[in-house]
């Protein structure tokens, strides 16, 4: 891995972002935008903490809210969270803006992946779930720079000639669409399982290809299952884990699936991968 940066560009490295890439982002009003799982619970709930049970994983949090207030609440809370508040983008999503993969994965739910390729020509696939009319999990937009503007387009159209921002769970553009609570992750991982959350395209270009996962966490089994079913066919990889100890779901993940983890923050990381 020591040509990360020539390797991200080739598209032989994926970049494979998660919500940890926001720890320490704070918002002009002071806030801090959640991070991981339960920082994301106390956001959605008012900054309530929730029963031990539903604090386990913000997907089942998620759900009890959706059962008591409704769908609606729920995607309208989660855009409150990411659109209402100014904040200057992650260190990863500049670093990454730099290079310009021709191919990231990235999990959030905010616009910041979108921002940084705003000055070209770009496909964007944004996740979907429970949804009646197709069994297809997924929504193509191609971005047309000199308009700023994304338009809908069938899966047939997408190519690997421009570079393809795919986000699984959703974001706050174009559409507010998310995967958040347990019943929409039930629904895209059975899909996904069928073949029906990435595109043929990707699914040809995925093979044998590495993975640099940059602030996921492995320790959820939710998002265990997400990357792997994102990720068949890979070769390797590393993961970027700055911790002391890890679970045992988390080695047996990185084992299976031939990563090195390097154990030091995504900012060293950054600093000592410069462009």
């Amino acid at each position: 891995m020591d040509k990360i940066v020539e390797k991200l560009k080739s598209g032989e490295l994926i970049p494979f972002l998660g919500m940890g890439i926001f720890e320490g982002t704070i918002a002009k009003d002071g806030s801090s935008l959640p991070f991981d799982s339960d920082s994301m619970i106390l956001a959605l709930n008012n900054g309530r903490a929730m029963s031990p049970r539903l604090m386990y994983e913000y997907s089942r949090a998620a759900m009890s809210l959706e059962q008591r207030k409704g769908r609606e609440f729920i995607i309208q809370m989660t855009n409150h969270i990411f659109s209402s508040k100014e904040y200057e983008i992650p260190k990863t999503y500049k670093w990454l803006n730099e290079i310009k993969p021709k191919y990231i994965i990235d999990t959030t739910l905010d616009d910041s992946l979108q921002k940084i390729y705003s000055d070209c020509n770009h496909f964007l696939i944004l996740g979907v779930s429970r949804i009646t009319a197709d069994y297809d999990r997924f929504m193509i937009y191609k971005y047309d720079s000199s308009k700023a503007e994304y338009t809908r387009v069938g899966k047939e159209s997408l190519s690997l000639d421009l570079p393809i921002l795919f986000k699984p769970m959703g974001s706050t553009k174009p559409e507010m669409n998310f995967i958040i609570s347990d019943a929409d992750f039930v629904d895209w991982l059975t899909e996904a399982m069928g073949g029906y959350a990435i595109p043929p395209v990707l699914k040809e270009y995925r093979k044998d290809k590495e993975y640099l996962f940059m602030g996921v966490d492995f320790a959820r089994d939710t998002f265990r299952m997400v990357a792997n079913e994102i990720t068949i066919g890979l070769k390797g990889g590393v993961t970027l884990l700055n911790k002391e100890e890890l679970t045992k779901k988390e080695e047996k993940f990185i084992k299976t699936h031939s990563l090195e983890n390097i154990k030091v923050s995504i900012d060293e990381f950054i600093d000592s991968h410069g462009k």
